[in-house]
Formats: structure tokens, C-alpha cells, sequence
């Protein structure tokens, strides 16, 4: 199928198909985004959040090293951590960061453009369990899975990064969420997207970019990952603060992004709720000019709404509203926007409901463009991860690429001379013309159209799931991805097992390298977890 489906594409091409032959990920152009309210509406939410930013302010933990950066900048920061930050300094900000930036693949051969022009689909985040391939019934995820995941990503021709899907619950520590980005590195050559708890986490896993990609400026020059900053609404915490300053400091592309509860920790209104998650987002662009003006840093928080009848969230209406409200916010800002709702669903398994809301908010990105969909696959509340969810948004996110194109109008397609030459009554399926643009602007669906079993058809009467299935069994059997250079892989390897090995003698739980260790040995030192 794979190889069928390479033909296609070439066939396309070489008749002249934009899409195909062109950028991928391209949606500006031909068809307008979407905005939920007039400019001057947009210019009151922006200025509402200056004015919580200058006048209430955000919290932070009192970490020196930016603090001191902070106030030399002329912000107004109290005892307790809150910083009111100028107007001034918010627009300056605005204006110096990074408009755009170039996102590669492991080799560097090969980038995505993370700006305004772009939409990227990605699948995500961080569920702790999956769907077990045997029963169907949710367990808790491991590497293995992780690693199963991204190699069925790398397959899927309209997923432009990985993140890391689902995490690896038998070494949930600092070491676990450091293989994890090994664990990605080994099985897809696409660029990816990564977040940690732990600030430590971090700077092992510069190390292995850079060891990856050759070079500390090479990996700055050619960013290999994007790193994802998860605060709580209007505060920084420590690990949070630390993570920003080194991912900054390195180079590398940073996002940042909460989810906010609208009615538990924001404003009950879409409105309220949209301003809280803006100044989190608009924080940290300020903090990355602070640390390094002209750096790259986008907004990615989730303006959520309670669910008033069960307190948990809800409120798809209003979640998809907010969406494209902050999409537009930014766009008007100029600033590219990391969003999630896309691809993934809040129902338990892979059923009728997934399929229903996977398709609406999938529908939803062709009116709110985002920079990067970064949720596809999700289910169950964000819990479990679905491979079947994936390969539907997989599927979709073509559709949408295909409408992104618009509808190309020329003489030679409006063709008005060849509807002359037929007549009224014109036969058109034989003629040269409907050969030569039969597939110039279709979408090539994998489980729709041209596959959607009919009464009328020859295919079998199976339904999505079954079709879903049966492509992904064909992946997990044939599909491997390019292998990535046995000594860097070691060299990832021995950067863990040192970082681990320095954690350990910190902790007195191993002597030094030259110091005898009775009862720990070399194969007992790589599973002792952290506490």
C-alpha cells in the first residue's frame, strides 16, 4: 500500500497538483481563516490582558536568575513573587520576537516553517496508558509502546513531528523522561516536539540533540526539537522558569502553555477565560526577550470551560469558540499558535463518539489554522492513547490540506470552450480533458470516497474501525523507519547512563567511578529508580 499509494502521489504531481508537489503544510493563501469577532472586539481582549499583566501580574517562583534579569528590565516585582510588567515592555516584546522559525528533521535534510502560513499536525501528549493490542482494554503505557507509536507516526504521510505520545509509567522519574526523547530519536526521522518535568531532564536532552545533530551551534542553526513549557495559569514555577531560560539560551524553539479552567481557575465566560490563558502565553514571549531578544517563543494555552452540571471539563462549544479566538488573537499579534484541539477526543475508547468529535474538531482547524495540532490521537480525557485515533486524524488532517488549496479558477479549469465543443447534453467521461484533472483537486482518502463501502460497490461492508484496523496491522507489520547511526544511538545511551551514574554518587547511593561499590554493579546501576 505503501508503494501504491507513491504512485499516486507521483501521478498527481505530475499533473500539476499544488498540494502534492508543493508545501504541505501551506494553508494561507487561497482561503481565509476565521474570526469569531471584529478586530475592535480582538483589540479589547488584548488590551484586557496588558492590564492584568501591568496592573494584578503574574506569579513566579523566586528564581534569582531571572528575577534580577526581570527588574533590571523595569518591572515591578514584590516580596512574594508577583511581577507587574509596563505596557512597554509587553509591545517591545511583541515586537522583537521571532515571527517564525525553522523546525528539522534528525538528518537536517528536511523542515517544517512553524509561522502564521502553516498548519502541522502532530500526536500527543503524554497519556499514561493505551489501548492493549490483544483485549482492546486500557493499560498503562511503557517504552515499548512509546516506541511502537512513533514509529507508525513516521509512517503516516500527513504527520509532520512527533512529541512524545504516551509516557513510559514503569520509570516515571527523571530517567524515564529522558529515555523517552531517545526513545522518539530511535524510531522517526521527523522533527520533534518534547517536555519534562524536571529542569535536569532538559539539559541531557540538549545534550543528546546536539550530539545528534553535531554541534551546539549546528543544533541552534537547525533546531531538531521544539520544547513545550507547561506553567500553571498566571504562574511560573521553578522547574518551569529553568526549563525557559536554558531552552532559550540554546537556541532552541520553546512553546508555552497551560490550560485554564474557566469557572474553577479563570472566568466563567469565553471572554474572561481566553484573557487569563493570553497573559500566560504573552508572559512568557516577554520572558524570552528578556533572556534573549529575537528568540522564538509561541503561546499554546487552552482556554477550558467547567462543565456546570458535573464540575469536570466540558463544554465543547464554548472550548472551539475560545480556540479560535486565541488563534486569531495571535495572528493578529503576527505570532504563530500552538493549540490541541484537533484530532483528539474526550470519549473512553475508539467508538462512534471519538469519531464524531475527532471529525468536528478536525473541521474546526480549517477555520482556526493553528501553527501545530499537537493532540492527535489523544482519548479518554487525554489518559489513553489510541493508534486508531491517530490514523483517523491522519486521514482527516489530508482532507483538510486538500480544501486549504481552494479551488483553482483558469480558463483551462473553468473550460468553457471544451463545455461549448460538448453542448448542453455534453458526454464528459471520455474526454481528454477529465482524464488529464480527474485527481488535480480530489482528496486520495484512505477510508472515504473511492473506500467507503456502498450497496451499489464491489468492497466489503466493513465499517471505519475495521478499515482503520486493518491499515494499521499492515504498518505495525511492514512499515520500519530509518535507522538512526548506531555510535550516535550509543552515544545517546552513554549520556543517560552518565547522567543516572552522577544522580546515583549524588545521592550516596554509588562511590565515585576510582572507589570500591560492593553490592552495585554495572547491570543493577541502570534500574535503580529516583525517589
Amino acid at each position: 500500500m505503501v508503494r501504491r499509494k507513491s504512485v499516486r502521489r507521483a501521478k498527481a504531481a505530475a499533473k500539476g497538483s499544488k498540494f502534492l508537489s508543493g508545501d504541505p503544510g501551506l494553508h494561507h493563501g487561497p482561503t481565509p481563516s476565521y474570526s469569531p469577532f471584529s478586530k475592535q472586539d480582538a483589540q479589547k481582549i488584548i488590551d484586557a490582558a496588558f492590564d492584568l499583566m501591568s496592573r494584578t501580574g503574574v506569579g513566579f517562583d523566586p528564581v534569582p536568575q531571572l528575577m534580577d534579569r526581570l527588574g533590571d528590565a523595569g518591572c515591578d516585582i514584590s516580596q512574594k513573587g508577583l511581577v507587574k510588567f509596563p505596557v512597554e515592555i509587553i509591545r517591545k516584546s511583541l515586537d522583537s520576537v521571532a515571527k517564525s522559525v525553522r523546525l528539522w528533521n534528525r538528518d537536517g535534510s528536511a523542515f517544517i516553517e512553524i509561522d502564521c502560513q502553516h498548519t502541522w499536525f502532530v500526536p500527543g501528549m503524554t497519556c499514561i496508558k493505551v489501548y492493549d493490542e490483544k483485549t482492546g482494554e486500557a493499560r498503562d503505557s511503557n517504552r515499548a509502546d512509546l516506541a511502537t507509536v512513533t514509529r507508525v507516526s513516521d509512517a503516516l504521510q500527513n504527520i509532520d513531528a512527533v512529541c512524545i505520545t504516551c509516557k513510559n509509567v514503569e520509570e516515571s522519574n527523571i530517567h524515564g523522561e529522558i529515555d523517552e526523547f531517545c526513545a522518539l530519536a530511535e524510531n522517526t526521522t521527523k522533527p520533534l516536539l518534547y517536555l519534562c518535568e524536571y529542569a535536569e531532564s532538559l539539559g541531557v536532552v540538549l545534550k543528546m540533540a546536539v550530539a545528534i545533530r553535531g554541534g551546539r551551534e549546528e543544533l541552534a542553526k537547525k533546531p531538531y526539537f521544539m520544547h513545550l513549557v507547561t506553567p500553571l495559569p498566571l504562574y511560573y514555577a521553578k522547574p518551569h522558569i529553568e526549563q525557559l531560560i536554558e531552552a532559550v539560551e540554546a537556541g532552541v524553539p520553546v512553546t508555552v502553555g497551560t490550560v485554564t479552567m474557566g469557572g474553577a481557575s479563570a472566568p466563567i465566560t469565553i471572554a474572561g477565560c481566553v484573557v487569563h490563558s493570553l497573559v500566560t502565553d504573552l508572559t512568557a514571549i516577554v520572558l524570552s526577550q528578556i533572556i534573549r531578544e529575537g528568540s522564538f517563543c509561541i503561546g499554546s494555552s487552552d482556554a477550558s470551560f467547567m462543565e456546570v452540571a458535573t464540575g469536570a471539563i466540558g463544554a465543547p462549544s464554548q472550548s472551539a469558540m475560545a480556540e479560535m479566538a486565541m488563534c486569531e488573537i495571535f495572528r493578529i499579534l503576527g505570532i504563530p499558535r500552538l493549540t490541541s484541539t484537533a484530532g483528539d477526543s474526550q470519549a473512553r475508547r475508539f467508538n462512534q463518539d471519538a469519531a464524531a468529535e475527532i471529525s468536528s474538531n478536525m473541521m474546526q482547524a480549517f477555520y482556526s489554522r493553528p501553527a501545530i495540532c499537537p493532540y492527535m490521537g489523544s482519548l479518554d480525557e487525554g489518559i489513553t492513547f489510541s493508534l486508531h485515533a491517530l490514523l483517523l486524524g491522519d486521514e482527516l488532517a489530508g482532507q483538510l490540506r486538500s480544501m486549504w488549496r481552494g479551488i483553482e479558477v483558469t480558463d483551462e479549469m473553468l473550460a468553457l470552450d471544451l463545455s461549448r465543443a460538448e453542448g448542453p447534453r455534453g458526454n464528459y467521461l471520455a474526454n481528454v480533458h477529465t482524464a488529464n484533472y480527474c485527481r488535480r483537486e480530489s482528496w486520495d482518502s484512505r477510508y472515504f470516497g473511492a473506500n467507503y463501502p456502498t450497496s451499489s460497490g464491489a468492497l466489503r461492508d466493513e465499517d471505519l474501525v475495521e478499515r482503520i484496523a486493518r491499515e494499521l496491522q499492515e504498518i505495525l507489520l511492514n512499515y520500519q523507519p530509518q535507522v538512526l547511526a548506531p555510535e550516535i544511538l550509543r552515544e545517546l545511551r552513554s549520556i543517560a547512563d552518565r547522567f543516572r551514574q552522577s544522580r546515583l554518587q549524588a545521592c550516596g547511593r554509588i562511590q565515585p567511578a576510582n572507589a570500591p561499590q560492593p553490592g552495585v554493579s554495572e547491570a543493577n546501576i541502570g534500574i535503580v529508580s529516583e525517589k
